[in-house]
């Protein structure tokens, strides 16, 4: 299995604000059984066409990911049920690649996800890489914290129309989703399993209003999960993704970096880059990648059309 170790260290410190920052998180009483490798060498919307329809097929994860999305149409566990269901667990794992953890698929596609973390430093909108994607009619699943949200309502539900793109959920506050207040990169995570239910719920409620269904997909801030909160996320009717190619480092990228970065992207890979830090090299850079991609016969597809 190809899964992300290459660039997990090269996201770059972006402070509370960032989606993964650069050294290496302390170590917890349940940390992750898969060590991260070092830094890696390496947004007014025109009609766009609808990107095409992918086969679901299946899931390359952790070995504990069920084998099926969660029914978004299922009943969604109070608080309250899940706290006394999960406040006596002891998480076992933590990190980015944790059982249960989505990281690339095995269809044919690949596909590119883009965080907008929110915050003071990152409710930016690189409206730039929207139109790359748009001009390439190059479909992604945008990831969106609720501060980004609130801080650009218009493009929110601007990005909520456009059927190349699919919304999914970066949570309330951009926090790492722990059940016991683990650390990622200094930021403080989650401290109990009423947190991990509200990081992720806050989220959910708005993008359920934007786009009139519940999301499938959460990412946490810094992507760091522990294995009970996993399973919590579960229960609330989605699934966590993370990604096995890290195509921006947290926006730090140059445009160089992160063409280099996005040729490692072939069939089922799934791509994590930014979309809340515009002047960063990540619109330049994929404006480069893509069309070789493209020319070089990788399609490309929205998380829903290729995850089962």
């Amino acid at each position: 299995m190809r899964v992300g170790r290459r660039g997990v260290l090269g996201l770059g410190v972006l402070g509370m604000a960032g989606c993964a920052p650069v050294s290496v998180p302390p170590t917890t009483p349940s940390q992750s059984t898969a060590s991260p490798a070092t830094t890696p060498p390496s947004q007014a919307a025109p009609s766009t066409p609808a990107p095409s329809t992918v086969a679901p097929s299946a899931v390359t994860s952790n070995q504990n990911t069920p084998s099926a999305s969660p029914d978004p149409t299922a009943a969604v566990p109070s608080r309250e049920d899940l706290v006394a269901r999960y406040g006596e667990r002891t998480a076992r794992q933590w990190g980015i690649e944790v059982d249960g953890v989505v990281l690339r698929s095995e269809a044919d596609a690949a596909v590119v996800t883009l965080d907008a973390c929110g915050g003071p430093n990152g409710s930016g909108y690189d409206e730039a890489l929207i139109e790359v994607l748009r001009s390439l009619s190059v479909p992604a699943t945008l990831f969106l914290n609720l501060r980004w949200i609130d801080a650009n309502p218009s493009v929110a539900a601007e990005l909520a129309a456009d059927p190349l793109f699919e919304l999914a959920n970066h949570g309330t506050a951009h926090r790492p989703l722990s059940v016991s207040g683990a650390e990622a990169y200094g930021i403080s995570g989650t401290a109990s399993v009423g947190e991990v239910v509200d990081e992720v719920m806050g989220g959910w409620e708005r993008l359920a209003e934007l786009t009139g269904s519940p999301p499938l997909w959460f990412r946490s801030g810094t992507a760091h999960v522990d294995d009970v909160a996993v399973e919590i996320v579960q229960q609330l009717g989605q699934r966590v993704v993370n990604f096995d190619v890290n195509a921006d480092a947290g926006a730090t990228f140059s445009a160089s970096q992160v063409r280099r970065a996005m040729g490692e992207a072939g069939p089922g890979s799934i791509c994590i880059g930014h979309f809340n830090r515009p002047g960063s090299g990540t619109a330049g850079g994929m404006a480069s990648a893509l069309p070789r991609l493209l020319d070089g016969g990788l399609a490309f597809a929205r998380l829903r059309d290729v995850l089962p």
